[in-house]
Order: C-alpha cells, then structure tokens, then sequence
C-alpha cells in the first residue's frame, strides 16, 4: 500500500508555511509592554461617539446595513473628500474599501506578480508587505534607505540596470511618510523624483501611508498621490491608526482599471454594508478629525517620554529611530526578546534581525540590559 502525505495535496504556493504575521501574543497572566505592533492605546478608543454611530445605524438603516450588500457608498464619499482636500483629483471609481490596509497589500500581488516578477522594495521595510510579495512569488529588488527614506538615486540606478536586462518591475513599495521601522520621512525633492522615475519606466507606485495623519510636528508634505499626474502611483490607507485596528477597514486609491482588478480578486465581494455604515456615521460632522488631533496630543506626549527615558537610562551608542531602538552589542535577537519577555516587554524580532548581528556571551546580554535597568 503506497503511503500518503497530505502536504502532498497543497499547491505549490502553499506548501511552504510560515508564522502567522497577524498580531502580538501575549502570555497569559502576565501584564506586558508591546513594542513589537503598532498597537493602539485602548484608552484612546472612542468608545461613546463609536456607540452613538451604531446605535444610530441600527436605529436610522438597519435594513440595509444587515442585509447582504455592498460597501456603504456614504465612507467612499468620505474618502474622496479627504484625498481632495489633500490635493488628489479622486472619483468614486479610484477608491476600493477594503478589510484593512493588510488586505490591498495582499491583493496587490494577485494583480501585478506573476512568478519570478520584479517587485521593488526599500531596505528595510514592513516585513508584512515583504512576505506578502515574497510569497506570490516576486524577486525582491531592495533599494537602500538613509535618514530621508529611500534612497532615489539608488533607485534610479536600479531601475536602469533592469531596463538593461530587458526586465520591467511591476511596481515600487514604499513608505514615504513615517518610515516602517525606520521612521523617516522621504522630503519632497525625493517624492518628486520618486513618481518622475515610475512614470518614465513605466512602473507603478505602491505609497503605504498607515501613519501619515499622525504628524506630532512640522508641515505636512504632499503624498505621491498628489504628484502623480499620471497615474502610476497606488495609494494604500488605513482606519486602524485614527479610529482603531480592530475595525478592519482601509482602502486603496488608484486608477479605476486597477481599482476594478483589486475588487476582482476580493474574492469575498464588498467589505459589507454593516461596518462601514458604522465608519462612516463616525465619520461624520467632523468626529474623525477632531479624533486625530486628540489621538496626535495624546501619543506626542507618549513619545516624548519614551525618548527622555532612553535618553536618561540607554547607553550613549543605542540608536533611536522613531521610538525603536537597536543595541550595537553584536547580541542575538532571540535571546534580547527572551530576556525582555521575562521583564515584561514584547520587542519585534522580525525587524530587530536585520540590525541585530550574533550574540557573544549572555554576560555581555546582560551587561547591555542591566544599562536599560532590565537585568
């Protein structure tokens, strides 16, 4: 009798398994400090104006908003009124709602990447996107990043370089504005030349913008949506830094041929009339902007705390970027994130690794963790 595997029944996309990406695990029974997510402070949920739109919802549409049906057509209507404001010439067909940022980033690939594609990235960059494309099969360009995000003349050079071998990426994915993990924002002499580059090689623009409503300082610069005149650039946005993660609703701006194949691949149709009635009755009258500018007060205050406290107890060669901090001691990851689970604190091992060289002795971990009082 022949004998069977299962792992013999997956597709060949399938058959390699990787940890979930999904969220932090907390162990139990033990109150922890994530700074591994972009967690939300849950005492910054709105939870009495966001009470008020359901109750208002279930009062006023509750017809169409629990019954089978599209995407409420009132948060596209939102939407399109913030891209203007921002410059964006957006209509109701350059916008798809969607089950949060995470699921444009997954859908991108099933509309642009075929096996052994060309997908430009930034080095470092949001290890979600990364495996995402990794896993419909890209090749991963990286481009270098410095203190001002991506590096354009890096990119310019990689960009030529593939036009010479007859190669044709099918698109960039940047962060421009609040770098993940680094923390940069790209100045707008770099935008200019990032977009004048996509449209002279013909390559789409993918601008994932989670955190740019957080600006806790200085001018806000355009987004590459707003210097796009010729329609390379995809913009990506998400509710879950200004509302909350936990409603899953982001977006996506793009030419409407790319809008109509993003929504061909959302194999579970609309993002449902329910949720984002909701959003939108929170939305509106001005609720969401006053809520930013509460949610940037409040975590303007967070960070400036955290960045006293490294300051007052790190070591003078730690490295502080954006409230995330890399030890120059040459220790491994695994055991940093163990000690610090022990203490009480969650670190991000997927983006530590790529600063984070071989570790020595546990003395020397230690040595470096009894500077941050944590040993």
């Amino acid at each position: 009798m022949p004998t069977y595997q299962l792992q013999d029944l997956f597709a060949a996309r399938a058959q390699r398994s990787e940890a979930s990406f999904g969220g932090p695990s907390t162990p139990r029974g033990q109150p922890m400090i994530s700074l591994a997510y972009g967690l939300a402070d849950p005492a910054l949920f709105p939870r009495a104006d966001l009470l008020a739109a359901t109750a208002d919802v279930l009062q006023h549409d509750a017809d169409l908003a629990l019954n089978y049906g599209p995407a409420y057509a009132g948060l596209r209507e939102q939407l399109v009124t913030r891209l203007r404001a921002q410059g964006v010439e957006a209509e109701d067909n350059n916008l798809l709602v969607s089950y949060g940022s995470g699921q444009i980033l997954a859908l991108l690939p099933q509309v642009f990447v075929d096996p052994g594609d060309v997908v430009v990235i930034e080095g470092p960059s949001f290890m979600g996107a990364v495996r995402l494309f990794s896993a419909a099969g890209a090749r991963l360009v990286t481009v270098p990043t410095d203190a001002q995000g991506m590096d354009v003349e890096a990119l310019e050079q990689s960009l030529r370089d593939l036009r010479a071998q007859g190669i044709r990426p099918k698109f960039i994915y940047t962060i421009p504005t609040f770098h993940n993990p680094t923390g940069a924002t790209m100045p707008l002499a770099r935008r200019q030349k990032l977009v004048a580059l996509g449209a002279e090689y013909g390559v789409a623009i993918v601008e994932d913008d989670a955190y740019g409503d957080l600006r806790y300082e200085g001018q806000a610069l355009p987004n590459l949506a707003t210097l796009d005149q010729e329609g390379w650039v995809i913009r990506v946005g998400t509710f879950s830094k200004i509302l909350a993660p936990g409603v899953r609703m982001g977006w996506a701006y793009a030419r409407p041929e790319i809008i109509a194949r993003l929504a061909m691949f959302k194999s579970e149709g609309s993002s449902g009339p329910y949720l984002t009635h909701v959003v939108a009755r929170y939305c509106a009258d001005g609720r969401l902007e006053t809520h930013i500018q509460e949610l940037i007060e409040l975590y303007r205050h967070k960070r400036d705390v955290m960045l006293a406290a490294i300051r007052r107890e790190f070591p003078a060669d730690v490295i502080t970027i954006a409230v995330r901090w890399y030890l120059r001691y040459g220790l491994s990851y695994r055991d940093v994130e163990e000690l610090l689970a022990e203490r009480g604190v969650i670190v991000d091992h997927v983006t530590v690794y790529r600063w984070v060289q071989t570790v020595p002795t546990d003395r020397a971990i230690r040595s470096a963790l009894l500077h941050v009082g944590l040993a």
